[in-house]
Order: structure tokens, then C-alpha cells, then sequence
């Protein structure tokens, strides 16, 4: 199995614009995250693939690997697709280009999760985080995520899901990482299939994949990350590196 890392990284964020080449204690942003995956050893390659010129040639003038988009796309996902589209991969691991923490205990997982698939029922694999703060658990920045008995995603929202009608029902909440493990040929169908409405409304792209039937297999993990999504989390990234 040719397991490989895609770091989807875009220029520009509406929240924190150019994000990825802020400096992180030296080195930008998407150096650290791109080091840092390619640190844990458990990929046959890791590229960063991006749209931008700054980025790409940051990556490749430091040793690493990139690829330039050929078009513009909406989603991470359309970008690793089209990336991957003629390359001979059987999974490949989509690495977050603002989480320079780079955790390889999770990302074995997700790996272990396509290992023992044998009857390959897994499209896709993600992770989540319970959460407990009610401030987060509200927060429509933060994407929860709601699984049946085996740990499949039954949906995600920037809504809290479950909706806590009763008050004495012990619900747990999940926040969804937005770490992704794919089959390949899940990424090719997503990049050919239409939007549809609940990706539309709730602007999360793993939508599109439950709308038309993909199954994502969820794995719990313990660790939070720091995602560097305003200059306060790379304030935080900043003392949490040292």
C-alpha cells in the first residue's frame, strides 16, 4: 500500500492573510508544518501543493517537495485531487498546512484504519476531539462532528450536534480535526461531483462526501493541536515551540 501526504496550502485567509508564511520561531509557517510531517516518517512521500509562487518556491529553495495548482480551487480536497489525479497512490493523508504540530500518533491511526480494511469499506478517515468547553461546543468556528456505533460519521456541523433538548441525556461532543486519510479514488469522485446543498450551506467540504454516500471512518484522539487560524493562535504556536 503507497500511503503519501498532501499539504493543501493557500496563499491567501480571509482571518489572517498570507497565515502559512508568518514566521513560527525562524521558519514560516507551512516550512514547519512540511518539516514536520516529513519528520514523522511514515509516508512514501509528502508534497506541499499550493497555488502560490511564494509558497511553492519557499518549499522547493528549502529541499521539500511541491506542486503548483493548475486551477483554482474551492476546497483542499479539489486541490490534493487534482495533484494526485495521474499519480500511482493508494491512500493519501491530507496534513493541514496551519498545523505546524504535526502529531504522528494520530496520523498512525488513520493510516492503521486503512491497514485493517481489508474489505475496503472505508473511504475516508478523519479525526475528533471530545470537547466539553460550552464556548466551543457553540462556537460556529468549530466543526463537531456526530458518529453511529462503529464510529462512522453520521454528519458535521458548525451548529452543536446533537442539539441538547434534554439536559440530563450524557452527550459528548466531538470537534472535528480537519485531518483527512482518503482513498484515491474517493478524492477523484469528490473532485467530479457537484457541490451540494448542505456543503453549500454549512461551507464544510467533508459534506459533500456523506451527500453522495462516501463512508468516513472517525478515530478519537486526545491531542488538540494548535491551528494557527488568527495571529493570537500564532502567538500561542510561538511560546508552545520553545
Amino acid at each position: 500500500m503507497k500511503i503519501i501526504s498532501m499539504i493543501p496550502a493557500r496563499y491567501s485567509a480571509t482571518r489572517f492573510p498570507a497565515k502559512l508564511m508568518q514566521d513560527l520561531n525562524g521558519k514560516p509557517v507551512i516550512l514547519r508544518t512540511y518539516e514536520a510531517t516529513v519528520a514523522t516518517n511514515l509516508f512514501d512521500d509528502v508534497f506541499v501543493v499550493t497555488d502560490s509562487d511564494i509558497i511553492y518556491n519557499e518549499i522547493v529553495n528549502n529541499g521539500g517537495k511541491a506542486i503548483m495548482s493548475k486551477k483554482e480551487h474551492q476546497s483542499g480536497s479539489d486541490r490534493i485531487a487534482e495533484a494526485v489525479e495521474n499519480m500511482d497512490v493508494d491512500v493519501v493523508i491530507n496534513v493541514q498546512g496551519d498545523e505546524p504540530f504535526t502529531d504522528k500518533e494520530s496520523l498512525l491511526k488513520l493510516i492503521q484504519v486503512f491497514k485493517n480494511d481489508e474489505e475496503k469499506t472505508v473511504d475516508l478517515a478523519s479525526l475528533m476531539v471530545h470537547i466539553t468547553d460550552e464556548d466551543e461546543i457553540n462556537n460556529p468556528n468549530t466543526v463537531k462532528v456526530i458518529i453511529d456505533t462503529f464510529n462512522f460519521a453520521l454528519y458535521f456541523s458548525r451548529s452543536p450536534i446533537p442539539y441538547p433538548r434534554d439536559k440530563n441525556i450524557n452527550v459528548k461532543y466531538y470537534k472535528h480535526k480537519g485531518v483527512y486519510a482518503f482513498r484515491k479514488q474517493a478524492l477523484i469522485d469528490f473532485y467530479n461531483l457537484p457541490m451540494l446543498t448542505l456543503e453549500a450551506s454549512e461551507k464544510l467540504e467533508q459534506l459533500r462526501y456523506l451527500e453522495y454516500g462516501k463512508r468516513i471512518k472517525m478515530v478519537e484522539t486526545n491531542i488538540q493541536g494548535i491551528e494557527i487560524d488568527t495571529p493570537e493562535d500564532l502567538e500561542r504556536a510561538k511560546k508552545a515551540w520553545k
